[in-house]
């Protein structure tokens, strides 16, 4: 399976996003949408993105009940996203209805996008998860059993920590799609109000470990040369660079 290296597009707004796609110098990386930028700048700006030839992950993390999240994913499907996601703990019967949700808007003749689940967010620790979620047990655990939830519903994969990816493809199977943000570059200064994320690994761990994609925002976004550091991190996980 290839490894792709996808850069998370957390900015406030369309034009923020456009400066930086535009300092890439015309080249056409897998980028992801989340949240803020979503809301910000809609559905249309995911359209226009599709149509310059991107591929996009649309981090959404839908967590409803059942029927909601099977016709919001109807709608998201028809926007050609290639990658798109959900809660885990919205349960098996969520899960089920997010991918008849996908089926049923993709339109004739394409293939539908890749869905998977988001097991435990990468902020979250032992302790958080023990005492305000009240999950018992180690984090790995709870990631585990997510994961062959998923599996069971029909999803292609999970979002997880990198250090989860061997744990998942040991339960649910190598062509079960590990999606790894929390990823941080060897030489990142510690602490920081950036550094949210508790559960990370640099990019060469992320690969040993068996992640298949790994999800990069502000080393990449923040540097003072984006494209530079970008072709770095691929040659690194993926390989090679731009021209591979």
């Amino acid at each position: 399976m290839k490894k792709e290296v996808i850069i998370a597009l957390d900015f406030p707004s369309r034009v923020a996003a456009e400066d930086f796609l535009e300092a890439m110098e015309g080249q056409r990386p897998y980028i992801k949408i989340g949240m803020e930028l979503f809301y910000a700048a809609g559905p249309a700006f995911v359209e226009t993105l599709k149509e310059r030839g991107y591929k996009v992950f649309l981090d959404l993390k839908l967590h409803d009940i059942p029927n909601t999240v099977q016709r919001t994913m109807k709608v998201l499907a028809a926007l050609g996203i290639d990658l798109c996601n959900v809660h885990a703990a919205g349960t098996v019967k969520m899960m089920e209805a997010a991918r008849e949700g996908l089926e049923q808007g993709t339109p004739q003749g394409r293939k539908r996008p890749e869905l998977i689940a988001v097991t435990q967010l990468t902020s979250t620790d032992q302790w958080r998860m023990n005492h305000e979620i009240l999950i018992p047990g180690p984090v790995e655990q709870a990631v585990t059993s997510y994961a062959g939830l998923a599996r069971q519903a029909g999803l292609d994969g999970v979002v997880c920590a990198p250090g989860e990816a061997p744990l998942i493809h040991r339960l649910c199977g190598t062509s079960f799609l590990t999606v790894t943000p929390g990823i941080r570059l060897a030489d990142a200064s510690p602490g920081g109000s950036t550094q949210d994320q508790v559960r990370v690994q640099t990019p060469e761990m992320a690969k040993i470990l068996g992640a298949d994609y790994i999800v990069v925002g502000r080393p990449i976004t923040h540097a003072a040369n984006p494209m530079e550091v970008y072709e770095a991190i691929k040659r690194i996980f993926s390989g090679g660079g731009f021209n591979e």
